[in-house]
């Protein structure tokens, strides 16, 4: 499915305008092999600890993306290498991270979509806490699980129904 999210808003004018479909703020880094990327929003909002990506990125993702409200910590980092490939495995389309990737080079081979605001080397604590399927708001958009997300080298875009 290749798909530019320029031609999707310009094909859903009407929706921007309602505000069913959304623009994600230019705040995001490209890493991952696979720069465009699709599927039904899965959430889940945490704050350092990573514990939750694993357990997501372990269940089937096909389809799905990974959206991750980390706060926007730029203290650690959240996914590394060994999760993407847990998660290329496991068929995930992408991951969205409000905050630090690790391990960039070594995702950049790997077959999945990341983006984040940027990498960091620490790894994150491990205490199992976080919320999974909330609404999470970062980067001026509002993601609830069930949504469409759609993402390329000019931006992310997030929709109540599917676009294509």
């Amino acid at each position: 499915m290749s798909f530019k999210t320029p031609d999707l808003l310009d094909e859903h004018e009407a929706l921007v305008r309602a505000g069913n479909v959304r623009v994600l703020a230019p705040m995001f880094q490209i890493y991952g092999a696979r720069k465009t990327f699709s599927g039904q929003v899965v959430t889940l909002k945490l704050f350092e600890d990573n514990s939750l990506v694993r357990e997501l990125f372990s269940e089937n993702g096909q389809s799905r993306v990974l959206v991750v409200d980390g706060g926007g910590s730029l203290r650690c980092a959240l996914v590394g290498d060994q999760l993407a490939v847990l998660a290329q495995g496991n068929a995930w389309e992408g991951v969205v991270v409000y905050g630090c990737i690790r391990d960039s080079e070594d995702i950049g081979q790997i077959d999945i979509g990341v983006r984040a605001l940027n990498t960091h080397p620490l790894k994150s604590v491990k205490k199992g806490v976080g919320e999974r399927n909330a609404v999470v708001t970062f980067g001026g958009v509002s993601f609830k699980p069930g949504e469409w997300l759609y993402a390329d080298a000019d931006g992310i875009v997030v929709s109540d129904r599917p676009l294509l």
